[in-house]
């Protein structure tokens, strides 16, 4: 009997009354995730099950980095404003009402009537018979009328007082004047001493059509410049924007309609340079008028009743 616990006890040692059953130790781990398995003693001291832990631990943390990603970037989508909706919160210039408008463009118009009307009465003159005198008469009545009102709407009043938009007014009469001519000239307007005042007379009066309202209210502003003559980053949303832009337009195009009957053999006094394209840009400037004011107020019919 000794003989046989002998041979077993070296045999099979765990059968050894004195020796302790066998324990397995587990991985220590700092981080136990609740989706782990849990470790069976088949992978716990096994480089496979090593292997198996270290994977999942990666996994994990790609996940979690590919959530953080995804959440960073549609914070940041939802943050970035988009084009069109910050075009339309900007304030592109100041805000006139209806009453303001009538009574800029009827004070306007009422002044190219009683230059006329002064012309024809007073010094018995009218654009056939002396042009120049005419247009002259015409440049000096509607000059203070136009840069006097349109510098009260001045874009930046903190910045630019009225007396600074009064003077931006005058200095651009001659510069619109200068341009007004050349254009003329470019596309066919005669050159010579008998018209060279009155070229000078009628570049004044088109300049304060078109190019005098926009320096009075926005200097220099070349993105505001865009969006009024060219449109290229947005089309005029203000009312003073159509108050500027629509009779710029209509005495430009009243203009270039108004040169079609030059060159005809009708032998017309009318017809000589710059009658008929006077009277054109006058009828263009006082219909781009009457469109503007119809325009603000559909504008602000519209704006009241999305209001209620």
């Amino acid at each position: 009997m000794n003989y046989t616990k002998t041979f077993l006890s070296v045999v099979c040692p765990w059968n050894r009354d004195s020796a302790p059953s066998p324990t397995y130790k587990t991985k220590s781990t700092f981080l136990d995730p609740p989706w782990q398995p849990p470790m069976n003693q088949s992978t716990a001291h096994t480089p496979r099950g090593d292997r198996l832990i270290d994977r999942e631990i990666k996994r994990s943390s790609n996940r979690k980095n590919m959530k953080a990603n995804a959440t960073t970037s549609s914070v940041k989508f939802s943050a970035e404003p988009e084009p069109e909706a910050e075009a339309e919160v900007s304030p592109s210039s100041p805000s006139i009402s209806a009453l303001e408008a009538l009574s800029v463009h009827l004070i306007s118009g009422l002044g190219l009537g009683l230059a006329l009307l002064l012309a024809n009465n007073v010094y018995s003159v009218n654009l056939v018979s002396h042009p120049s005198l005419t247009l002259l008469l015409i440049s000096v009545i509607e000059c203070p009328i136009v840069i006097l009102l349109y510098s009260r709407h001045r874009k930046n009043r903190e910045e630019c007082s009225y007396l600074k938009a009064v003077g931006r007014g005058l200095v651009g009469l001659p510069v619109g004047a200068l341009v007004n001519s050349l254009g003329a000239i470019a596309l066919g307007a005669p050159v010579g001493t008998q018209y060279f005042l009155t070229t000078i007379y009628w570049s004044l009066m088109m300049s304060l059509f078109t190019i005098v309202p926009a320096v009075s209210v926005f200097g220099s502003s070349w993105k505001d410049w865009q969006r009024i003559f060219a449109q290229t980053n947005c089309r005029p949303i203000g009312s003073l924007d159509f108050m500027i832009c629509l009779p710029a337009h209509g005495a430009i195009i009243g203009a270039w309609l108004g040169a079609w009957p030059m060159p005809l053999d009708w032998e017309r006094p009318w017809q000589e340079w710059p009658i008929c394209v006077s009277y054109g840009a006058m009828a263009g400037y006082l219909v781009a008028i009457v469109v503007s004011f119809s325009l603000i107020l559909v504008r602000a019919s519209f704006q009241h009743d999305k209001r209620d």
